[in-house]
């Protein structure tokens, strides 16, 4: 039998309530590293860049099967959410996620999404 979406009854429990609010932090930031992750193509990036630690634009828009310009643009987006940084070599200018922080979140979320494939119940 599935569980109704709502209470039956209205009970707030105020010390929980208070207690909660005062703990939660701004978090306004995090909100702006899961914007940049909720668009498929930067996501696609990040999660490449899990998988080969540093890669060139040229590199990137292949694999993404895109222009040189819309991957550069991509790159630059997650660069300036502080997730991805950049480094020029000569003439070519590689990429690699900013910190461990994003590696992990980036594989948790597939992690995740593939658990949630096998597991309705959450």
């Amino acid at each position: 039998m599935p569980v109704k979406e709502i209470c039956e009854v209205t009970i707030v429990h105020d010390e929980v309530v208070e207690r909660v609010q005062q703990a939660i932090p701004d978090l306004g930031a995090a909100v702006q590293i899961f914007k940049a992750l909720a668009d498929e193509t930067r996501l696609k990036i990040a999660y490449t860049l899990t998988l080969e630690e540093e890669m060139c634009v040229c590199d990137v828009a292949a694999v993404i099967g895109s222009s040189v310009a819309t991957a550069s643009h991509h790159l630059r987006y997650l660069r300036d959410g502080d997730l991805a940084k950049s480094r020029r070599k000569g003439k070519m200018v590689y990429y690699s996620l900013a910190d461990r922080h994003v590696h992990q979140l980036v594989k948790i979320a597939h992690v995740h999404a593939q658990e949630g494939d096998h597991n309705d119940n959450g």
